[in-house]
């Protein structure tokens, strides 16, 4: 029984054409994509670390100074401290803070000038680092910035963000955090450490800023900020001075 092979032709017809063109098209920009978003990647990166280098040698400038400092005194503070509301008295200052405050300036690569005005220690998390006396997107690259409140150490609720890097980096473990973990805030002058214990751990949105309140009830407060959940919320860690 003999067998007929049918081949069948295949038709290009216009629309195949074009459709093949297309689909060539889409792929090339799916390569272009994936290496323009990799390349990126790569790139903040290496400008992640950058910037971890520079918070680095900050805090080996400040460790520097101190070791040139001969004699410094720590104040003891009671646990509640009360604030004199009278004309008569001269206010609390630290006037080293503004005679050596030059020493503390440093200047971003876009020309930016900012100040260092204290260093936060996290010891169980391993985190240090300087604490910008300011804070703005590129700052918030460099280090942790203030965000409001007093000067480091005096009555009041001095309030820090920080960036939440997946490399750990910056207040990349602060989720970790927990009541009772001991937070060191050391002025960058005067270098006066103060111990601050964790009571409270929580997340709000962006818009509630009701953490960065100063009424501490004459207390040294300390409040970190940073991001959570994918930038959509704020981790707020709480805690409030150590007393001796």
């Amino acid at each position: 029984m003999n067998q007929i092979l049918v081949t069948e032709k295949i038709y290009v017809t216009p629309e195949l054409r074009r459709k093949r063109k297309l689909y060539k098209i889409q792929f090339f920009l799916c390569v272009f994509l994936i290496c323009t978003l990799f390349s990126y990647y790569i790139y903040a990166e290496y400008d992640r670390d950058k910037s971890e280098e520079v918070s680095q040698e900050i805090l080996l400038g400040l460790s520097k100074q101190q070791a040139n400092i001969v004699d410094t005194t720590v104040k003891e503070v009671d646990d509640i401290i009360v604030v004199a509301l009278n004309d008569n008295e001269e206010p609390t200052t630290y006037e080293i803070f503004d005679e050596q405050a030059s020493n503390l300036e440093y200047t971003t690569k876009d020309g930016t000038k900012y100040t260092i005005e204290s260093t936060i220690r996290i010891p169980r998390l391993d985190i240090t680092y300087p604490v910008i006396t300011e804070t703005s997107p590129e700052l918030l690259k460099i280090s942790i910035n203030k965000y409001w409140g007093p000067k480091p150490n005096e009555i009041g609720n001095y309030c820090v963000v920080g960036h939440n890097y997946k490399n750990k980096s910056m207040f990349g473990r602060l989720s970790e955090i927990v009541n009772d973990d001991i937070i060191e805030l050391e002025g960058a002058v005067d270098k006066q450490v103060v111990k601050y214990v964790v009571y409270d751990k929580y997340v709000v949105q962006p818009e509630n800023t009701a953490c960065t309140s100063q009424l501490t009830n004459g207390r040294r407060e300390l409040t970190l900020i940073t991001c959570t959940n994918y930038g959509t919320q704020r981790l707020i860690v709480k805690a409030r001075e150590v007393k001796e």
